[in-house]
């Protein structure tokens, strides 16, 4: 019970810590101080077969240990950049980010380790709030705009999501069950719910909860966040926040698993999962803004996901993997992208090209994250995306298993003229000299990430993939 607690009391009190820091140089280290003691204490909690707190209100499944395992772990390294990235912006003050960034990460913990209805719901909204103030960190019109964005659709969905859950919480009342909202008592006694209501929750939930992981066509506010929050917050929210929706999902589809309705369900996530990798590939082909590039990169892999669950078996295996794969990836290029926007001031391919000349180390880490984020070998994401072709090969679906490589094929062109046209060629003479440099501090995290996503691809820890596999058993219908 302590630790569970703790995961979210210790980036709480390192918030408020932050916000009545007074030293704005110190400030920056108590985010990676964050990440470090909350890796620890996920460490920790991950050792038990299953932890539970508050009478089954707060529980580590082990769906919940694989996801916090690697939302802590993404937390770690990108916060390492936290520090460098903010002495480069010393006119700037970093205490409402320090502190939301910390807020975020209580908040992210706390959606995977709710085990109540309720609970859950208002973790989701809490995290909209708590990243609100790190969208409008540069605090001009578009970061403004960007921000608003994010909030009303955000809004709109996260009330779609609570439709859901009254109908979720009515189909166990019209099913003669009790009023507990516990995700257990849920799938315990999933056979009785009223499935009209059932199936009217699990589309609301969809929606709802979709339109927080930017699935098509409620992946409007990603662009505009995306294309306009610092790096470091992209890559959270990219890697960290959308698969804590996706958790979120897999919860429902548990219920729905569990009672009996699976077939009504997967159809459902396999339509939304090739709609939003086709309207994802259609966005990035001659896609100039290389940040929103990334942002329409996020719809395809969240596509990805929900795809590999809707196809199940060894299918969803790959889709837990890719879930890893791609937070990882994710978190490299936007910390790339970030730097090469530091450097030209801009981020767009007519005014950025010759990264390779101008941050050698960034502009190479980023066209490495093109080859590993479309999927190609010897990276994470091959593997992850190879055995999901295979589930949907193995179950006969030679179609749906055509269209995804199809959509794979149009993405990596698309995405390749970006990033060869900012990465290849020379810097323009007349680009604005912002005096940015490589350093340690700026290209030391995304290097660490992308070499996991090289590792990943190359070997699976033995460890890791049991975790997998049990996830993935978990979510199909094993308790």
């Amino acid at each position: 019970m302590i630790v569970l607690l703790s995961l979210v009391l210790v980036p709480l009190i390192l918030a408020a810590l932050a916000s009545f820091t007074p030293s704005a140089r110190l400030r920056p280290w108590l985010v990676p101080a964050g990440g470090v003691a909350h890796a620890i204490l996920t460490a920790f909690a991950v050792l038990e077969p299953q932890r539970s707190a508050f009478h089954g209100w707060l529980v580590l499944d082990p769906l919940g240990r694989l996801v916090l395992a690697f939302v802590s772990l993404l937390y770690l390294l990108c916060s390492l950049y936290a520090p460098a990235y903010l002495a480069l912006r010393p006119t700037r003050s970093n205490r409402a980010f320090c502190a939301a960034l910390l807020g975020f990460l209580a908040m992210m913990t706390l959606i995977v380790l709710a085990h109540h209805l309720g609970l859950m719901w208002v973790a989701i909204e809490a995290t909209t709030l708590s990243s609100a103030p790190l969208l409008y960190f540069n605090r001009n019109r578009r970061s403004l705009e960007a921000t608003w964005k994010y909030l009303l659709i955000g809004s709109v969905g996260i009330a779609l999501a609570l439709f859901g859950s009254f109908f979720l919480a009515y189909s166990a009342l019209h099913g003669g069950m009790g009023s507990s909202l516990l995700f257990e008592d849920l799938v315990g006694e999933a056979p009785r719910l009223s499935k009209p209501w059932l199936h009217s929750a699990f589309v609301l939930l969809l929606v709802g909860y979709g339109t927080k992981m930017g699935l098509a066509p409620m992946h409007t506010w990603k662009p505009d966040a995306y294309g306009e929050a610092p790096g470091l917050v992209g890559a959270l929210l990219a890697g960290g926040l959308t698969n804590c929706a996706f958790l979120a999902i897999l919860r429902f589809l548990q219920i729905c698993n569990a009672a009996g309705e699976g077939a009504f369900a997967r159809p459902l996530l396999v339509t939304v999962g090739l709609f939003s990798m086709a309207v994802a590939a259609v966005f990035m082909a001659r896609q100039r803004d290389y940040k929103r590039m990334l942002a329409y990169s996020s719809v395809e892999h969240m596509g990805i996901l929900v795809l590999g669950i809707g196809i199940g078996g060894l299918a969803a295996f790959g889709a837990l993997l890719h879930l890893v794969n791609n937070a990882l990836t994710k978190g490299a290029m936007f910390l790339a992208a970030a730097n090469i926007h530091r450097a030209y001031g801009a981020k767009t391919t007519d005014r950025v090209s010759g990264a390779l000349r101008a941050v050698p180390a960034s502009g190479a880490l980023f066209l490495a994250g093109f080859f590993a984020v479309t999927g190609s070998p010897p990276f994470g994401p091959f593997q992850s995306e190879f055995t999901i072709l295979r589930g949907a090969m193995l179950t006969g679906r030679y179609g749906l298993a055509g269209g995804f490589l199809a959509a794979l094929f149009v993405v990596f062109v698309g995405m390749g003229g970006t990033v060869l046209a900012v990465v290849q060629g020379e810097p323009a003479a007349d680009r604005p000299s912002t005096g940015f440099r490589d350093s340690i501090g700026t290209v030391g995290p995304a290097l660490l990430l992308l070499s996991l996503v090289l590792l990943l691809g190359l070997w699976v820890p033995p460890v890791m993939e049991a975790a997998l596999r049990e996830a993935a058993h978990f979510v199909e219908g094993g308790r």
